[in-house]
């Protein structure tokens, strides 16, 4: 009776372990197969939202309208626009 006991309860450990496993892998393995579109106004525009919320982004600094984030100036914009920061009164290099 205890020998049927232990069996059952490490049947029971064992199933759980493998069921586990077996949905962190799934999930995992989706997150790293699956790709962001980048394609949309909220990776392209010259002003970006720092956390790309759908439907956001302008040519011009503001805030996002979904999070109300101010917008950050897209490094990756290949729109021609290279100086979107300010030097103020610095000096060291010219532009």
């Amino acid at each position: 009776m205890k020998i049927t006991r232990i069996f059952l309860y490490l049947s029971v450990v064992l199933t759980l372990a493998i069921t586990m496993n077996s949905c962190a892998n799934s999930s995992s393995s989706k997150a790293s197969t699956e790709e962001v579109d980048q394609s949309g106004p909220e990776y392209t525009s010259a002003y970006v939202c720092p956390m790309h919320c759908e439907g956001s982004g302008s040519e011009q600094p503001g805030e996002c309208p979904v999070c109300g984030m101010d917008y950050v100036a897209n490094e990756n914009n290949s729109g021609g626009n290279d100086h979107h920061h300010d030097h103020g009164d610095h000096d060291g290099h010219d532009h």
